[in-house]
């Protein structure tokens, strides 16, 4: 064999060698080509992705005009005479619940009794007592009662209210403004009793009204007979 045929044939051994090295290379590389390489090879050449969640569609917002139609609460209290507002309500304002607009506590309720109750459409025993301050507050000589709805459910808490018939003016807390100025503790329901001089006294121990009667116990002991007609 001469010196140019083993020339020769070291040669096509080393391309060979060149190719299968070539090939070998390109399958290795190919698991290595993600997803962003599948679109330029036509839409059935990669799997679906599935980290993209299903689009769904948002549920409707409440219509609250019909939920305020149909609980028909009473109008949110508004000022009466000229008396400043005073105690821990002034400077407060907070949603009316059965109409639009906010409310000015402090200034509505300045130099007058009121009744707070905080509740919300979650709270099992505030349903119980609701019935309790709607027939206290429908009764002769009662102070005015408000609710304040503080679980941020406007719409719940208006459905809750058409549900029990209970029609009392109704406030919201959106914003823990009012329970801030009271230092609520944590619990529901709570009551307060307004004085007309602002001084605001929470019912403690507090408790859950079974009647009317004794809602008007516990503004009379928080008033006295005589402030309470």
């Amino acid at each position: 064999m001469t010196s140019m045929t083993r020339m020769t044939r070291n040669r096509l051994r080393v391309a060979l060698l060149v190719t299968v090295l070539a090939a070998a290379a390109a399958v290795a590389l190919w698991p290595s080509m993600g997803p962003s390489m599948w679109p330029s090879m036509g839409p059935s050449m990669g799997p679906s992705d599935p980290g993209t969640p299903p689009v769904v569609a948002a549920p409707p917002a409440p219509d609250m005009d019909a939920l305020r139609a149909r609980a028909a609460l009473a109008p949110c209290p508004e000022p009466v005479g000229d008396a400043a507002p005073a105690g821990p309500l002034a400077g407060v304002t907070v949603p009316c619940l059965g109409a639009p607009g906010s409310v000015d506590l402090g200034t509505a309720l300045a130099g007058r009794p009121a009744l707070l109750n905080l509740w919300g459409p979650l709270c099992g025993p505030c349903r119980e007592e609701m019935p309790a301050l709607a027939g206290y507050a429908a009764s002769p000589g009662a102070i005015p009662v408000i609710g304040v709805e503080v679980q941020r459910l406007p719409a719940g808490g208006l459905d809750l209210l058409a549900a029990l018939d209970v029609h009392y003016p109704s406030v919201s807390d959106p914003d823990g403004a009012l329970r801030r100025a009271l230092g609520s503790p944590p619990v529901l329901p709570l009551t307060y009793v307004v004085a007309p001089d602002g001084r605001v006294m929470q019912v403690n121990p507090p408790e859950v009204f079974r009647d009317p009667a004794g809602v008007r116990a516990a503004v009379e002991r928080y008033l006295g007979h005589r402030a309470v007609g």
